[in-house]
């Protein structure tokens, strides 16, 4: 089998199979961690690891405008979106959370619609969006995932904010070299995560970080964020934008079928209905405007 194929099976088994199981490990983090405080250690460690190999590798150091830039947007898709996934993984299913956050590319679309007029509201992209709505609301109001509504809000939120943090990447200046704008970012998410970590009293008493909760950040910083993203951009640079992408739509499946088997999370008829109508509206969301 030649190099090429290996490695681009490799890549796709990554962004699959460890971006799916990187819910799970974010429950069992929050389990013994405080949860902004986990989230920070996550990217900091991810973020030093990147910056300072995109640095070693010749990638150019950000300009203050960038910096603040940078600082933007990480607010947007670290402090806020993550700061709610690892705050709402406390009460609410892994697998459930993933489907929430495969919502993604619907509220960015309806940015784009909506908010900023940038392309006109098919009847194709109209479907999908009231189908992905729909979608949660079953999930919402799923009596087995019992789920806690000011979590799954919170999640929501936390989705719609990396949508406006998305937008915001096209319009700002940032670094050219992706793995300089991702550590950066990652990096200066962390500090902010550690800061308001600080505030919400997370670090009274001291966080004691069980090895079971160590190795879960660890994986998360390690293969979530540094081999996982690696692949991803390798894979980006060969090959359509849809086809990588596809991980939005497989992540969640991945997620909820690793929570079932080894949580024990339910998986009820209505959350497998909920979930189907999420995962179709994203497909079609991210084929349609393709």
């Amino acid at each position: 089998m030649p190099r090429i194929r290996i490695l681009t099976i490799l890549c796709f088994a990554a962004i699959y199979l460890i971006w799916g199981s990187t819910f799970l490990a974010i429950r069992i983090a929050v389990a013994t961690v405080p949860p902004l405080f986990a989230a920070a250690v996550r990217f900091l460690i991810a973020g030093a690891m990147l910056y300072a190999w995109a640095r070693m590798r010749g990638g150019v150091k950000p300009t203050g405008v960038q910096w603040r830039n940078l600082a933007i947007l990480s607010t947007f898709l670290f402090l806020i979106s993550y700061g709610a996934v690892f705050w709402a993984e406390q009460s609410l299913p892994s697998g459930v959370v993933s489907v929430l956050v495969a919502m993604i590319p619907v509220w960015t679309a309806l940015l784009q619609i909506g908010v900023l007029r940038k392309e006109p509201l098919r009847w194709p992209l109209a479907v999908s969006i009231l189908l992905g709505l729909g979608g949660v609301t079953v999930l919402a109001f799923d009596p087995v995932s019992r789920l806690n509504l000011v979590a799954a809000i919170t999640v929501v939120a936390g989705a719609i904010s990396w949508s406006i943090g998305t937008v915001l990447s096209k319009i700002l200046t940032v670094p050219k070299s992706m793995p300089v704008n991702s550590g950066a970012q990652m990096l200066l998410g962390g500090l902010m995560l550690l800061f308001c970590s600080g505030l919400a009293g997370e670090w009274h008493p001291a966080p004691v970080i069980s090895m079971r909760a160590g190795l879960a950040i660890l994986y998360l910083a390690v293969a979530g964020s540094v081999v996982a993203y690696t692949a991803y951009v390798w894979l980006l640079d060969r090959m359509r934008p849809t086809v990588v992408t596809s991980y939005a739509y497989v992540n969640p499946v991945v997620a909820l079928l690793l929570g079932h088997w080894l949580a024990g999370e339910g998986l009820g008829l209505r959350t497998v209905l909920g979930a189907a109508m999420v995962l179709l509206s994203v497909v079609v969301v991210m084929v349609v405007r393709d």
